[in-house]
C-alpha cells in the first residue's frame, strides 16, 4: 500500500507557465468580460450595496463599511482588495490572539465562531455579499471574476514553491474553492482545486463556475 506522501506527490499538478502565457485569445475574451460584466454589475446591484452598507453602520456606527486589506495577486504583486467590512474594526489586531484556534491546516486562518465577525457580517458572509465590493478590483484588473483566491501576504510566505503555482494567474473573486466546499476544504484541497483550474481553464469552465457560484449564494455552501 502505497503512503500518504507518496499519494500526495503523485497526485500534484504541475503548472506550464509558458503555457499560460501563450493563451493570447482566452486572456483577451476574460479581460474583456471581466470589465464589462463587472462594470454592469456595479451598477444593477448599486441598490443591494447600499443597503448593506447602510445595515453596516447601524450595527457598528463607529467603524467604517468598506474594508481594505493588502493581498497577494499574479506574479506576487500586492494590491487592496476592498470588501464590506464584516468583522469588528480591530479585527487585524485580534487576529494574533487567535490563531492557535485555526480550524484549517495550512497556510490559512478560518474560524467558524470567529469572535471578531459582526451580527451583520455573519449574515453577508454566508451569502458572500461581503466579496461584491471586489467588482471594483476586477475593474482596476487586479482581480478577475474567476480565478484562485487571493491570499495574505503572511500566507504566501508560508508557501512551498508548489503552492505558488497559485500565484502565476489573475486572482478571483470566485474559484473553484468558493464553489468546491469553502470553508469545508482545507489548505492542500484548496490548493489542488486552484491549480486544477489554472491547468483547465477556459471561457466554458469560467461560466461554469459563475452559474455555480450563483447557486452557491443561494444555498450557501459552507460560507462562515
Amino acid at each position: 500500500m502505497k503512503s500518504r506522501e507518496t499519494l500526495m506527490v503523485e497526485n500534484m499538478i504541475h503548472i506550464d507557465a509558458e503555457r499560460l502565457n501563450r493563451q493570447y485569445f482566452y486572456r483577451g475574451i476574460k479581460r474583456l468580460f471581466d470589465v464589462v460584466a463587472s462594470a454592469i454589475g456595479v451598477v444593477v446591484i448599486s441598490p443591494v450595496l447600499l443597503i448593506i452598507a447602510i445595515c453596516i453602520k447601524v450595527d457598528d456606527p463607529h467603524g467604517p463599511v468598506f474594508y481594505t486589506q493588502t493581498r497577494v495577486g499574479k506574479d506576487g504583486h500586492e494590491f487592496k482588495i476592498i470588501k464590506f467590512r464584516s468583522m469588528v474594526s480591530n479585527a487585524d489586531e485580534l487576529l494574533a490572539k487567535l490563531q492557535d484556534q485555526n480550524e484549517v491546516d495550512g497556510a490559512m486562518f478560518k474560524m467558524k465562531d470567529d469572535p471578531r465577525i459582526t451580527r451583520v457580517g455573519r449574515v453577508i458572509r454566508k451569502y458572500s455579499l461581503d466579496e461584491l465590493p471586489q467588482l471594483i478590483n476586477v475593474v482596476t484588473g487586479s482581480m478577475s471574476i474567476v480565478g484562485p483566491r487571493p491570499p495574505l501576504v503572511s500566507e504566501v510566505e508560508q508557501y512551498t514553491e508548489y503552492d505558488k503555482q497559485r500565484l502565476l494567474v489573475t486572482p478571483g473573486a470566485t474559484g473553484m474553492w468558493q464553489v468546491g466546499g469553502r470553508n469545508d476544504v482545507d489548505f492542500d484541497e484548496m490548493v489542488r482545486l486552484d491549480l486544477t483550474y489554472i491547468q483547465n481553464r477556459s471561457v466554458w469552465l469560467d461560466l461554469k463556475i459563475m452559474l455555480e457560484t450563483v447557486k452557491v449564494m443561494i444555498k450557501p455552501n459552507g460560507a462562515y
